[in-house]
C-alpha cells in the first residue's frame, strides 16, 4: 500500500512561542499549515520546563516571603513555610491552563498537530515518527524550525544522579534541600540563586567570569551583586569547573582553583544547546553549529532559503518574547515569496528588553554606560530611587531604581535600566518612547507627561527631571 503524503504550504516544527507565532501568522493569511510536536502537549520548553514553571514558582516564593515578612501577620502567629514539592503544585495548574489555551488556538484555526519526532527526508519532505513506530509523512513549500533548546550537559557530569540537576529538571526535586551549588551565573543561574535563597536554602553561585551578567549596565549589576550577597548568597567569580563528585548525601563540586564545595544538590546552569540533533538536517542541506544552533540570515532563513528557523534554536537572545516575534516574521517573510506580497511586514525590532527575574527583578533596554562611553557619545544619566517613590513606600518595595541614559544635546533616550519590583513591567513605558521617531523619543516626553499618582510609572518623571537638571 502506498503511503499517503500530506501536503501543506507551511510545516512548523515545534509548538513553543516561535512555532506558535509562525503557525498563527501563516494560517491567518490563508496558508495551509501543520505543526509537528514530539511532546504529549503543546507549548514547548517555555511552558513545561522553563519560563512558566520557574516564574510561577518564583511568585509563589514571593508570596510566601511576603507573608513571613509582614509584621501584622507575625504578631498573630501567621507564617507560611512550604517545601519545593508543595510549591510546584501551583506551577502545574498554570501549565495546564496554558496548554488548554494554546491547544485551543490550533483547534480554532484548524491547524493539525502531528505528533512525533520530526526528521527531514529531503529539503521538502519531513517525517514525524512516534514511539509506537507509526509515521506520518508531510511535504511543504516552506518549513519553520522552532524546536527550542535544552541545557548543555557536559559528558563528564552524571546527570542521572538523583542530586545532580539542570534547569529542565531542578523543579522535580522531591526532597528537602538545605544547600545548593549553582554552576553558571548567567540569567538562569542568578534567577535560581534568588529563588532558593528566598526559601532559606544556602546557595553557592559559581561564576566563570569577572562579573555577574556583564551584558547589563554596571550599576545595575553592582546592585544585584550587593543584594544577593546581602541575602546570604556566596558568589565566587573567575572559577573553572574541574570535576563533579557525587555522594549519597550530596554533591562535591571540585574547582580548578582547588576549592571543594559540598552541598545537598548541584544545579548545572552553564549554557544551552539547540534542539537540532534529531531533525535529519543533513538531508535538507542545513548545518547547525557546534552548539546545535541553526545559522540564519537577517530574514531568519537558513542556508536553504525555503527553510526558516526561529526562537532558541537559533541562539541568542533566547527569549520567549523574541521567539514569538521571530516566528511571526519568518512566516511574514515566506508569505512575501520574494518580497512582492502585501503580507511582508517589517523585520522584528532588535531592541528587545531583557527581563531577568531575580529578586528584585532587572529589566534593561538600549545602550549601557560602558557602550556609550566607548562609542564617545555624550550622554547624561537620570536616576529615580524607588525609596523616594510614593507607590514603592506604600507597598514596602523600596529597593531599586530606574535609570535613564540620554544624549546631552538632543535629549534622545539611549537606554533604560531598571532594578526593583516589577522592573520587567516598568521597562515597557521607556520602550514605547524609545521606539518613536525623532524628535518624539526624547527625555521631554517624561518631563511633560502627567503620570498617575501614586504609581511606579512616576519614576520616569523623577528620573527625567533628575537627569535634565544635570545639564545646567
Amino acid at each position: 500500500m502506498t503511503e499517503t503524503i500530506q501536503e501543506y504550504d507551511v510545516v512548523v516544527i515545534g509548538t513553543g512561542p516561535g512555532g506558535e507565532g509562525a503557525a498563527m501568522q501563516a494560517v491567518k493569511h490563508g496558508r495551509s499549515v501543520a505543526v509537528i510536536e514530539r511532546e504529549p502537549a503543546v507549548g514547548g520548553n517555555c511552558t513545561h520546563r522553563g519560563t512558566i514553571p520557574s516564574k510561577t514558582l518564583r511568585f509563589a516564593i514571593f508570596q510566601m516571603t511576603e507573608v513571613n515578612n509582614n509584621v501584622l501577620f507575625r504578631e498573630h502567629g501567621i507564617t507560611a513555610n512550604f517545601m519545593l514539592p508543595e510549591l510546584r503544585r501551583r506551577a502545574r495548574s498554570v501549565i495546564e491552563a496554558q496548554v488548554k489555551m494554546r491547544t485551543a488556538f490550533y483547534d480554532r484555526n484548524d491547524i493539525p498537530i502531528v505528533r512525533g519526532q520530526a526528521k527531514f527526508l529531503d529539503p521538502h519532505t519531513i517525517e514525524a515518527a512516534q514511539e509506537d513506530g507509526s509515521r506520518t509523512t508531510l511535504r511543504a513549500k516552506y518549513f519553520v524550525i522552532a524546536t527550542g533548546s535544552r541545557p548543555y550537559r557536559p559528558a563528564d557530569v552524571d546527570f542521572n544522579h538523583p542530586r545532580v540537576f539542570d534547569s529542565d529538571t531542578i523543579l522535580d526535586v522531591d526532597f528537602h534541600v538545605k544547600s545548593i551549588t549553582i554552576f553558571g551565573a548567567g540569567v538562569i543561574g542568578c534567577e535560581y540563586a534568588s529563588m532558593f535563597r528566598n526559601l532559606e536554602i544556602k546557595v553557592n553561585l559559581i561564576n566563570t567570569r569577572d562579573r555577574l551578567l556583564d551584558f547589563l549596565d554596571e550599576e545595575i549589576v553592582d546592585a544585584l551583586s550587593y543584594h544577593l550577597r546581602e541575602r546570604g548568597v556566596i558568589v565566587r567569580h573567575r572559577e573553572t569547573f574541574s570535576r563533579v563528585e557525587t555522594c549519597d548525601d550530596g554533591v562535591i563540586l571540585h574547582l580548578k582553583s582547588g576549592k571543594q564545595l559540598k552541598t545537598d544538590v548541584l544545579l548545572w546552569a552553564a549554557g544551552r544547546t539547540g534542539n537540532s540533533d534529531h531533525l535529519g538536517l543533513d538531508a535538507a542541506g542545513v548545518i547547525p553549529d557546534s552548539r546545535g544552533n541553526i545559522p540564519i540570515n537577517g530574514n531568519l532563513q537558513t542556508c536553504v532559503p525555503h527553510i526558516y528557523a526561529a526562537g532558541d534554536v537559533i541562539g541568542p537572545p533566547a527569549l520567549a518574547s523574541a521567539a514569538y516575534n521571530q516566528g511571526r516574521y519568518a512566516s511574514s517573510h515566506l508569505l512575501c515569496e520574494g518580497g512582492s506580497d502585501e503580507h511582508c511586514g517589517p523585520a522584528p525590532s532588535l531592541d528587545i528588553p531583557a527581563g531577568i527575574y531575580t529578586s528584585p527583578e532587572i529589566s534593561s533596554l538600549g545602550k549601557t554606560e560602558r557602550e556609550l562611553t566607548e562609542a564617545l557619545i555624550p550622554y547624561e544619566v537620570g536616576h529615580a530611587h524607588f525609596k523616594s517613590i510614593a507607590r514603592a513606600q506604600i507597598t514596602g518595595q523600596t529597593v531599586g531604581m530606574l535609570k535613564i541614559l540620554f544624549h546631552r544635546e538632543t535629549l534622545e533616550v539611549l537606554g533604560i535600566h531598571c532594578f526593583g519590583a516589577n522592573a520587567s513591567e516598568i521597562i515597557h513605558i521607556g520602550q514605547a518612547i524609545m521606539a518613536q521617531p525623532k524628535p518624539n523619543n526624547t527625555l521631554m516626553y517624561f518631563i511633560n507627561s502627567t503620570f498617575n499618582y501614586p504609581t511606579m510609572a512616576e519614576a520616569y518623571r523623577v528620573a527625567a527631571l533628575n537627569g535634565f537638571n544635570r545639564l545646567f
